[in-house]
């Protein structure tokens, strides 16, 4: 019998209660919800404001998108809004929600037109529910507006039945934690009516819009969309309230369905009726099947048989489970009740009377146990109609269990015979009740057949040996005919009673165990830090909790799985298979199920982590009954569990190794800087005073010969370029250890460019230069020496990879808001598919090369650029010759000038360095 006790769970009430605590400080979401545009929900938004504006709450219009309809923009006189910002997108200046506006106003409630639109670039956040989002966490109502192409769950739907696919959407789970969501709906007639009178849009776009997407067909199904999706929600709704409110009766407000799986052979019909019932209501279903202590005794190939029942359910798309209860029917009307099922799906019974007038009473306890739930009855096709026997009508072979029987009554011969020489001293009555308590033992130790059998045996002895006249069947009292009704009656019930209590017994300790080999199994995964101690620890774990041998295969770098030493008869091909689409294969599954190995891929949150492979200990025809709990839902759940815990660890030691290795880099790297630091330092003075000693030596005088001259001239080359070297690897250590201070002033762009030339011109001396620099530049606000030293290094590199007589340009020119400078020639180009990987320290164009350098200017050039907040990037410019190399720095306001600002000041929009 179910418990009438329908007290709520105390975890979901404090679950709920703490839900509602983060309600209570975020504000609520209205969502009107239409098929398509036109139907009115802006102009329901709008009535709405108007209606909370008139109550005196304090209403503010964010953003409202009127498409140029009158009516709507009526709608918006005498409220409140909020102006637009203004965002320089591709040189054109978009307006956008301003959300720190928003926030600063504070308003009770705000209006937001489209939540599935997106954000111009430059906007804070790229989805405008994004900035819904926000302005909720900050406790303010939001009132929006959605249509049913805008969600992603239906995007697909939708464009397969109107041809288009809309780019903006919206996650479902945003449109499922609305508080209120209101339907506006119009049929498509009165839409198309609207259309053609220029309600939704200009003439010219309507007249397209009525050729491609306003066809009524595709009006009539977006319509329909929006009404099942609507009452999803609703459906949710109603849920959580029956959950909050601990209302126990079925709400017939969905259409779920419950098929009732028994033992018989005609489970399967019951599914498939169920299923077809379930697709022409579009409603989701469930199967059950409730497995009492006399099920439980099954022959194996029975149970095999209601396993692949359940399968079947699932595989059509029923949630299904496996439920252990004495009472039947209270267990079906108690799932039924839980999950709000107001529709159960049995089969017609067929067999003898006896076997229809015991179908007959259980569906009448069903009835009489939850009448507000429609009971539909599913016949059985016409091969099937014969009448035939089923598990109910048979018993229930028990094969090794007859020395049961032989000791119970064994058990109640003895009792008798103990109790004849106690005859003289005691009453009949205390030696019926000596009768009662050998019954009470036997049920106990021996369960509910022995103990029936031990009850009418002591009733039999009693009246054959101990009531007058002795030693007959004959009752000499009538008295005692109501003693042996007692005694017959207490026995079975006892009998009955002690069998059910062992039973639930049998199954609270086998989930306990279940959940104690979790609790086990994640204990032991939790510290481990080695690969190999998972293999170890998953692989004792299965073999303990399914005794079944457990191997696990990982995938190398390219994803192939790698066979263990013990592989034994594992079918790689397989395994590979299900690793690769992350499906389970092999034995009790649908791929290769002839295969004795169940293969599970471990799915870590982030990706499949590798495989589990199960085969059955012992001989060969244990695996049947490895088959078959693998068909057990809560046993699959159980390895499935075990799967992802043993995932979610393998992932962790993974990114453990990502990190350990990370830290080394980050170590040698830093041990590489400081060695950097100190080497430059060190050969910075003697190289100084080598180049100093090298010019004094060329101005010598008496004046050098030709030949001594060249030297001198050649040594003072080497040692600037040494100089230069050591330079930039001092600035790359100083850089990369944080040390280098940014000396922002606001200047001319101009004058950077010029002193870049002029320090540069001995490298330049044999090329063809050419400057490109806008005439109207304004300032920049950067430190002049170090982008001098990024214009020096990319002109020098430009002359160092380019042949004689090359040309090189370099240009400027405002890009927006940045500052957009190029340095380009018209040489060899760079290598194919490096343009991002020569920017790496000690990486140079070409691999191998007698020019001089080690690779460290481009990575100092996108170092020192990005520390202003730019870019560095490297092009092939049009048309295709040369090599390019684009920098970007961002523009500010400069400040005003002297005589200016005075009347700057108070602009509170300007700020001032």
């Amino acid at each position: 019998m179910p418990s009438n006790d329908h007290r709520p769970d105390p975890d979901a009430l404090l679950a709920q209660v703490q839900a509602q605590e983060h309600k209570a400080t975020r504000g609520r979401l209205r969502i009107y919800f239409g098929a398509s545009a036109g139907v009115g929900k802006t102009y329901a938004m709008l009535a709405a404001a108007r209606k909370l504006l008139a109550d005196g709450v304090d209403v503010l219009v964010g953003v409202v998108e009127t498409h140029g309809r009158t009516e709507t923009a009526a709608m918006l006189d005498g409220l409140p809004q909020l102006p637009l910002k203004s965002i320089v997108y591709r040189d054109k200046s978009l307006g956008e929600f301003d959300l720190d506006a928003a926030l600063l106003r504070q308003p009770a409630v705000i209006l937001i037109d489209e939540l599935a639109h997106s954000n111009v670039a430059g906007s804070r956040h790229p989805k405008r529910w994004h900035d819904v989002e926000e302005l909720l966490a900050a406790g303010i109502d939001v009132l929006t507006t959605v249509n049913v192409q805008h969600l992603e769950s239906l995007n697909d739907v939708v464009g397969g039945i109107t041809g288009v696919r809309v780019a903006e959407t919206l996650p479902d789970t945003v449109f499922d934690r609305a508080d209120e969501v209101v339907l506006v709906d119009i049929p498509a007639d009165e839409l198309l009516l609207r259309l053609k009178a220029g309600k939704v849009y200009q003439p010219q776009q309507a007249q397209r819009a009525s050729q491609h997407f306003f066809r009524k067909g595709n009006l009539i199904a977006l319509r329909e969309l929006a009404l099942r999706r609507t009452a999803d929600r609703v459906q949710d709704d109603v849920q959580a309230y029956r959950l909050e409110k601990s209302i126990n009766p079925v709400w017939k407000t969905g259409a779920a369905l419950l098929a009732c799986v028994g033992p018989h052979a005609g489970s399967e019909q019951v599914v498939r009726s169920a299923a077809r019932l379930a697709g022409q209501l579009n409603a989701e279903w469930h199967a059950l099947y409730v497995e009492t202590p006399r099920l439980q005794r099954l022959p194996a190939r029975e149970r095999e048989r209601i396993l692949n029942t359940l399968k079947l359910a699932q595989d059509l798309g029923a949630r299904t489970a496996i439920v252990a209860a004495d009472d039947i029917a209270g267990a079906i009307v108690e799932h039924a009740r839980g999950a709000n099922i107001a529709k159960l799906v049995m089969g017609r019974r067929q067999g003898g009377p006896l076997a229809r007038l015991w179908h007959a009473a259980s569906a009448a306890r069903i009835a009489g146990l939850a009448p507000d739930i429609d009971l539909i009855e599913v016949g059985q096709p016409a091969l099937d109609a014969a009448p035939r026997k089923t598990v109910e009508d048979v018993r229930i072979p028990r094969p090794g269990r007859a020395w049961r029987y032989g000791l119970a009554a064994g058990a109640s011969l003895a009792t008798s015979l103990a109790s004849v020489p106690l005859l003289p001293y005691i009453d009949l009555a205390n030696i019926a009740m000596l009768s009662l308590l050998t019954v009470v033992l036997v049920a106990v130790r021996l369960g509910r057949g022995p103990a029936a059998l031990a009850s009418l045996l002591g009733v039999a002895i009693f009246d054959f040996a101990f009531v007058p006249p002795r030693f007959s069947f004959a009752v000499g009292d009538f008295q005692y005919v109501i003693t042996f009704g007692v005694m017959l009656a207490v026995g079975l019930i006892t009998g009955r009673l002690t069998a059910g209590l062992r039973f639930q017994a049998r199954v609270a300790t086998h989930r306990e165990a279940r959940a104690r080999a979790l609790y086990e199994f994640a204990r032991d995964l939790s510290g481990v830090l080695q690969t190999e101690e998972i293999f170890d620890i998953t692989r004792r774990a299965v073999e303990r909790a399914f005794r079944a041998r457990a191997t696990l295969l990982l995938p190398d770098d390219d994803g192939r799985l790698q066979a263990p030493k013990d592989a034994g008869q594992l079918d790689l091909g397989i395994a590979q298979w299900a690793f690769d689409r992350a499906q389970a294969a092999g034995t009790g599954t649908d791929t290769l199920p002839g295969s004795d190995i169940f293969y599970l891929p471990l799915i870590a949150p982030m990706r499949t982590r590798g495989l589990l492979a199960l085969l059955p200990l012992g001989a060969p025809q244990h695996s049947s009954q490895h088959r078959r709990w693998l068909l057990v839902p809560e046993q699959r759940q159980q390895l499935d569990t075990f799967a992802a815990l043993a995932a979610i660890a393998l992932e962790r030691v993974h990114y453990i190794t990502v990190a350990q290795g990370a830290l080394v880099q980050m170590e040698s790297e830093r041990l590489r800087n400081s060695l950097l630091a100190a080497l430059s330092h060190d050969l910075r003075t003697p190289l100084t005073s080598l180049v100093g000693l090298a010019e004094s030596l060329a101005r010598s005088s008496p004046a050098l010969s030709s030949a001594q001259l060249d030297m001198a001239r050649s040594l003072q080359s080497e040692t600037v370029r040494m100089s230069a070297l050591v330079a930039n690897l001092l600035d790359m250590a100083r850089i990369e250890s944080g040390h280098v201070r940014l000396n922002l002033q606001w200047q001319a762009f101009e004058e950077v460019v010029g002193s870049s030339l002029r320090v540069s011109a001995p490298q330049l001396a044999r090329h063809q230069l050419r400057t490109q620099l806008a005439p109207d530049l304004p300032l920049a606000r950067y430190d002049a020496v170090l982008i001098e030293r990024v214009l020096c290094n990319l002109l020098e590199n430009a002359a160092k990879y380019t042949p004689s007589g090359s040309t090189i340009t370099i240009a400027a020119g405002v890009h927006g808001q940045w500052l957009r400078v190029t340095v380009s020639d018209d040489g060899p180009g760079l290598p194919p598919g490096r343009e991002e990987a020569i920017f790496e320290k000690f990486t140079r164009g070409e691999r191998e090369s007698n020019l001089p350098g080690v690779g460290l200017g481009l990575a100092i050039c996108r170092a020192i650029v990005e520390a202003h907040g730019g870019t560095i990037a490297a092009q092939v410019p049009l048309p295709a010759r040369g090599a390019a190399f684009v920098l970007t720095l961002p523009l500010g306001t400069p400040p005003a000038p002297p005589e200016e600002l005075g009347s700057e000041l108070t602009d509170t929009g300007t700020h001032h360095e």
